[in-house]
């Protein structure tokens, strides 16, 4: 059995946690600067112990895989830490500050025994798993484009995001490094690889640092165009506006896909007038479609069966590229190839 320990304590620890008790996991250690909450998930699990220094938490729980659930500010400094160490690294997203620092810690784990995955748990949403099956069969026929309209609502006033991730505030790059590159991801997981990006970023919200507004168009190599259109302020319609945090439409020749913010799937046929609903099987449990806990059991049994993935770092490198080309693009007022 796999023994893993986990450094951080916040908000989307509890998503974490759960689906490890869930996997039933051998959960021997926490690393928080919050002791009082570091006690209170450990109880969860039997003989966990709670530390506060991670190199000793290392050295006297021996564990095989280490859970960083951080914001990304420290990631880089941590990870130097880890890499001392013969375990395996999954590490939550937004991964690191900048591709620069990404990059060394990509050079670091080349030149030892360790694997790094990156917590993108967006490719596990039961909604996006539904659509890659759709679009594996062609049912739009030729794909002409995508587009996601991002509206969480999460975004006015001065106490925007504080009950949940205060550091939303603070971060100088928001809305792409911290959510749109969950739809780089996505866009690239239906669509592969993306030729060039064109953008516009802007900040609505004065109280924060980063920008909350976008709009993004992306060519693929195969001719796809993708748009991704952000904004935190502006909401959708949804009983809960984080499960999809948004609404996306995909055409094609044949027709056309469509998400609403419930997580219903509709295909209407080209030239019919008439939606049909998708109907597909999922559990409202966990984050966003129990979608943590899929992708942890994902890589557990990829690590298992030392299978390559997507999620490690080598092939998750791609996403940053095309982020600082989104950024490059918004800076420079013109189209980036990536």
């Amino acid at each position: 059995m796999e023994r893993i320990v986990v450094i951080g304590t916040g908000y989307f620890s509890q998503f974490h946690f759960d689906a490890w008790k869930r996997l039933g996991v051998d959960l021997v250690g926490i690393c928080s600067l919050n002791q009082s909450e570091a006690r209170r998930y450990s109880k969860k699990f039997k003989n966990c112990k709670c530390f506060s220094n991670i190199e000793n938490m290392i050295k006297e729980t021996q564990p095989t895989i280490i859970d960083i659930v951080i914001p990304p500010k420290n990631q880089l400094e941590i990870i130097k830490k880890i890499l001392k160490f013969n375990v395996n690294i999954i590490c939550q997203k937004p991964f690191t500050n900048s591709l620069k620092e990404a990059k060394q810690i990509f050079n670091r784990i080349n030149n030892s025994n360790n694997n790094l995955y990156v917590h993108e748990n967006f490719r596990f949403q039961p909604w996006h798993l539904k659509i890659k099956k759709m679009l594996e069969k062609k049912i739009i026929g030729i794909p002409y484009q995508i587009f996601f309209k991002m509206r969480p609502g999460d975004g006015q006033g001065k106490d925007a995001y504080l009950n949940r991730q205060p550091y939303f505030q603070i971060m100088n790059k928001f809305l792409i490094h911290e959510t749109g590159v969950h739809f780089i991801d996505i866009f690239r997981f239906f669509f592969g690889e993306i030729k060039s990006v064109y953008s516009k970023l802007k900040k609505l919200n004065s109280y924060i640092n980063g920008e909350d507004q976008g709009i993004i168009i992306f060519e693929f190599k195969n001719n796809v165009l993708g748009l991704f259109d952000g904004n935190r302020l502006s909401d959708h319609i949804a009983k809960d506006r984080r499960l999809t945090i948004g609404e996306m439409f995909i055409e094609g020749s044949q027709g056309t896909i469509r998400l609403n913010g419930d997580g219903d799937i509709f295909f209407r046929k080209f030239k019919s007038n008439r939606e049909i609903n998708v109907k597909y099987k999922w559990e409202k449990r966990g984050f966003a479609g129990d979608s943590v806990y899929k992708f942890q059991k994902h890589i557990l049994s990829k690590i298992k069966n030392k299978q390559d993935d997507p999620c490690e770092l080598s092939s998750y490198l791609k996403n940053l590229e095309i982020e600082k080309a989104i950024y490059k693009s918004n800076e420079l007022k013109k189209t980036i190839f990536i």
